[in-house]
């Protein structure tokens, strides 16, 4: 008797099958891709079973049809929300994850002020990277969670137009199952299976156009500029073949964006921005993103000019009422800080964005399980920046915890991140590194 076999014209759907297929370099059909994803998210495919095909894929890749099935098979597992009928042209961003990547709480608000509909479904921390989540609860009565009918609500009010919330159970379910499974099985690394757990989302969301964030560097999952180039240019396709106006920008992120790492600190160095100040990495990502997000929305208008006039600041305040926020109490504070000084004069050359994420995580600002609490006044201040000169004791950073203990493990991930060298300094790499369209 031959099991699992592959007769003449006709594809098997089993799973052991599907996994050996793909173990020895076979593409799996569409029928065997929704079989198995409708499988594993109803509980008919065993975990190891999937596990198996998720280590199959690490090895042998997919092909851009598997990758587009793949994501389409996520997105059916679930609903897909639908904003087509909303009176303005809809956009969302997604940033793959860095250090003191607060840009999310400037530029959505600031898009909707130009005029588009902005569903920005996000997460929470995990490790060194930040989540907009977290930050956004440091503001008292803020709420993540949002009923759909709600979100529509908000998104069709022209002095709003902005939701930042938690995205629903039944949005993409699969893809929550399986990306559960490959982080405890070492299937994390693949760029087909990141792409498509990361489009299944925003597809699945109803957004009609998106702009990614792909980050690169020592402070992102992404250090070379060629990983980040196929990582973007697998979404642009999935979202081109999804039919979601897609773009990528590749960004810097081998020094952390700001001056700030952490939840309230960085909320509060994002209403600087809105307010016309802020540090100068930050406003030009963000103007560079609203850029991008704006032509794919098929607005004409200039999110500078809209962003110096003060309407982003209207949008964002009305943004966090709409979420039960109150925007204007003061933001929590940690009860203890250290202050870590310059040892010589000299010029900053580097501050390593992975060094300060780990610290900023090791002083509560972040969590090593989903689930964890995090502790909103947790983080780290930057003094200083690459560039910047320095006297001997100028301060460098100040360290925020409610947990003094936590102080030696922060300064201990900061050991190697701080480097003061002499006059010669040159400037890195640009902030923007590339441009990915389809």
């Amino acid at each position: 008797m031959i099991a699992h076999a592959r007769l003449a014209g006709v594809t098997a759907l089993d799973a052991v099958s599907i996994i050996t297929t793909k173990r020895d370099g076979g593409e799996l059909s569409d029928a065997q891709i929704n079989w198995v994803i409708d499988g594993f998210t109803r509980g008919a495919v065993a975990d190891e079973q999937m596990a198996a095909l998720a280590m199959a894929v690490v090895w042998r890749g997919m092909t851009r049809r598997e990758t587009a099935r793949w994501t389409a098979a996520m997105i059916a597992s679930g609903r897909r929300m639908d904003f087509t009928d909303l009176p303005r042209p809809t956009v969302d961003k997604h940033s793959t994850g860095g250090v003191g990547d607060k840009i999310t709480l400037p530029l959505a608000p600031l898009v909707a002020a130009c005029g588009a509909a902005v569903p920005q479904l996000s997460g929470r921390g995990l490790g060194h990277t930040g989540g907009t989540l977290d930050k956004l609860e440091s503001i008292a009565g803020w709420q993540a969670d949002m009923p759909v009918p709600r979100m529509r609500e908000i998104l069709a009010d022209p002095a709003i137009g902005v939701v930042v919330c938690a995205a629903g159970a039944d949005l993409a379910p699969a893809d929550k199952r399986l990306y559960a499974l490959r982080d405890v099985t070492g299937t994390v690394e693949s760029i087909p299976l990141i792409a498509s757990s990361i489009m299944s989302k925003k597809v699945a969301e109803g957004t009609a156009a998106l702009v990614l964030d792909v980050k690169v560097g020592s402070g992102a999952f992404l250090k070379t500029i060629e990983g980040a180039r196929e990582l973007a240019t697998a979404m642009v396709e999935l979202g081109t073949d999804a039919g979601v106006r897609t773009v990528a920008l590749l960004t810097a992120m081998d020094t952390p964006l700001g001056r700030t790492a952490g939840n309230a600190l960085e909320v509060a160095e994002s209403v600087e921005v809105l307010a016309g100040g802020g540090p100068a990495d930050v406003v030009e990502l963000t103007l560079a993103l609203a850029h991008e997000m704006v032509a794919q929305a098929g607005l004409d208008i200039d999110p500078a000019a809209v962003l110096a006039d003060g309407r982003a600041m209207d949008h964002w305040r009305a943004m966090i009422e709409a979420q039960g926020g109150n925007p204007h109490a003061p933001l929590p504070r940690a009860k203890h800080t250290e202050t870590v000084r310059a040892e010589r004069a000299g010029v900053l050359t580097r501050l390593d964005a992975m060094g300060v994420g780990i610290a900023a995580w090791r002083l509560g600002a972040g969590r090593a399980r989903q689930g964890d609490p995090v502790q909103p006044g947790a983080g780290i201040e930057m003094h200083a920046k690459p560039g910047d000169s320095v006297s001997a004791g100028d301060p460098l950073l100040t360290l925020h915890t409610d947990t003094p203990e936590a102080f030696e493990g922060a300064l201990a991930a900061l050991g190697d991140a701080v480097t003061i060298d002499g006059p010669g300094w040159r400037p890195g790499a640009p902030l923007i590194l590339d441009r990915i369209e389809s």
